[in-house]
């Protein structure tokens, strides 16, 4: 399949995909299981497993769609979803650090563009015909990211990153109702 074309089909895939993680801890009746990969509150933290997990997947599809065409297959990927993150983190942390409270409607928008730069980034490194020699490095780090999404939500550390704004909980803990 051409990589643009495949690229597209996946950040599509990624936007409804992420959307969809949004709710399904609340939908799944707040079970821990399905909370490990979807976002069990308000946090950043949280917020960042709507962009991970759609792309790993993705990521492990595009083995069998388009990894013969690339030698750089896995830190194109890596490198789109620590993109994808990064742009959430800093554009998020930016714009309520200038105006001192988040909206909605740029944390929507962080989600989409962070999705999209980030597959741009792995379209422009799965182009690239000079090998990078780190796809061993780039999947273990994965591996370690995906780690810390898991271990993140059983046990956050208690700082701001990790902390759910409208209820003041962090990871699995239940909500306080004041």
């Amino acid at each position: 399949m051409n990589l643009k074309k495949w690229q597209i089909i996946v950040i599509i895939f990624c936007l409804i995909l992420g959307t969809f993680l949004h709710f399904t801890y609340e939908l799944s009746n707040f079970n821990p299981v399905i909370g490990l990969f979807s976002a069990v509150n308000e946090s950043v933290w949280e917020h960042l497993k709507l962009l991970v997990f759609p792309m790993t997947l993705m990521s492990i599809v595009g083995i069998f769609v388009v990894k013969k065409q690339s030698e750089n297959y896995w830190v194109s990927q890596v490198l789109g979803i620590i993109t994808a993150m990064l742009f959430v983190v800093i554009f998020f942390y930016t714009y309520t650090g200038i105006i001192g409270r988040n909206i909605t409607i740029l944390d929507i928008g962080s989600f989409i563009v962070g999705i999209i730069l980030g597959e741009y980034v792995a379209y422009k490194i799965l182009e690239t015909k000079k090998e990078i020699k780190a796809e061993t490095p780039s999947i273990l780090l994965l591996i370690v990211i995906i780690i810390s999404f898991i271990i993140f939500t059983i046990y956050p550390p208690i700082i701001p990153l990790f902390e759910d704004p409208i209820y003041g909980t962090f990871g699995l803990e239940p909500k306080r109702i004041d």
